[in-house]
């Protein structure tokens, strides 16, 4: 499955009605950390189909940024039935990022 761009006009829809678990990623163009676990997710994203994989602009979204008190970059959030099961600040690997889904199952 792709990821797919959050924003707070689909946020409603693709997160919080979602009958799957949603991994976020909040991220920055201009974040090195951020471009480092973009491959990451993608990665996510294509290898397991029984999750969404979302991105997060804090500079175009950010609404959804001060929803979640986003502090620092990159931040992943695991999200299950529209509540927040996992969160993370900071670059992980992708073992980590593995883990905190199947813990929020």
């Amino acid at each position: 499955m792709a990821i797919m761009h959050v924003t707070k006009n689909n946020f409603q829809e693709e997160v919080i009605q979602s009958d799957q678990p949603v991994l976020l990623d909040f991220w920055a163009n201009w974040c090195g950390p951020c471009r480092m676990v973009g491959p990451v997710m993608e990665e996510i994203a294509r290898e397991r189909p029984d999750v969404k994989v979302g991105k997060i602009d804090v500079d175009e979204q950010r609404e959804l940024a001060a929803a979640f008190q986003i502090m620092s970059i990159p931040t992943l959030v695991v999200m299950q039935d529209g509540k927040v099961t996992q969160q993370v600040v900071g670059l992980r690997p992708k073992e980590q990022i593995l883990a905190m889904l199947d813990r929020g199952n």
